[in-house]
């Protein structure tokens, strides 16, 4: 009888630690696979302009238009790839992830023409059918998970006032942003801007703006006025607590019905 009960309540701890991590994992929202064109800071259809000092990390290309039109200084660190076949495969990518992002169901829908600044938000889906501002910061809050992701999805316009920010805390990475812009984004002169643009048109980039991610444009032109991009640095996610805490407890109760196996023999 002792060893029935022993076994039952066990297998009750093994259903109750399974469940959590079903739940945990149903509500982990999946990043956006960008395919070749992670590897882009600039992806464009008509082309790049530039004016001032700007400065890039990451690769750059646009099709069919292929010039970066620059009455500045431009400086790449990275490859200009014009309209070869890597940026070609590229924006394939960029239409695949594009598509993945709008297909994804939100976990908060706001009103139209809403402000995000001064707000923090965690890891999820957030939705404006029409479009998306930025006055002050926004922040994201990672909850010390390296795996969280936040998806914006804007059904117009994502545009930032001037000396605005995405802050990063507690492990937020700018490589898991993602701003799904139904038309185009204009960013304020001076923001300090993290994660990747996905536009359906085009980018435009205020003076003295700095972007840790991404300007992919499907299909218009990226536009630069004395900025800085740089592609975002990726931290590997370590395992987290509840998937090793789920896998101690079916581990204990794998060897613990072994033991009873033996013992009862």
């Amino acid at each position: 009888m002792q060893r029935g009960r022993k076994q039952i309540s066990l297998g009750f701890i093994l259903a109750f630690a399974m469940t959590f991590l079903l739940q945990n994992a149903t509500a982990q929202v999946l990043t956006v696979d960008l395919g070749t064109a992670s590897n882009f800071a600039i992806l464009a259809s008509s082309g790049t302009t530039n004016a001032g000092v700007t400065t890039v990390t990451g690769d750059v290309g646009s099709s069919p238009t292929e010039t970066i039109a620059d009455s500045g200084t431009f400086t790449l660190n990275g490859t200009n790839h014009g309209g070869d076949e890597v940026t070609l495969s590229a924006r394939n990518d960029l239409d695949t992830a594009y598509t993945d992002a709008v297909g994804r169901t939100p976990t908060t829908i706001y009103g139209a023409i809403f402000d995000l600044g001064g707000l923090t938000l965690t890891s999820g889906v957030y939705n404006d059918p029409s479009s998306f501002g930025i006055t002050g910061t926004l922040t994201l809050d990672g909850q010390n998970n390296p795996n969280a992701v936040w998806i914006f999805q804007a059904g117009s316009t994502l545009s930032t006032g001037a000396n605005s920010a995405v802050v990063l805390i507690n492990g937020a990475q700018a490589s898991h942003v993602f701003w799904q812009i139904g038309s185009s984004a204009t960013l304020g002169a001076n923001t300090a801007f993290a994660g990747n643009m996905l536009a359906f048109t085009s980018i435009t980039l205020g003076s003295g703006t700095t972007v840790d991610g991404r300007a992919l444009a499907k299909g218009g032109a990226v536009a630069l006025t004395q900025n800085t991009i740089s592609l975002p640095v990726s931290v590997t996610p370590e395992p987290e607590t509840t998937f090793l805490l789920g896998l101690g407890l079916v581990t204990l109760f794998v060897f613990r019905r072994r033991f009873f196996s033996l013992s009862c023999r």
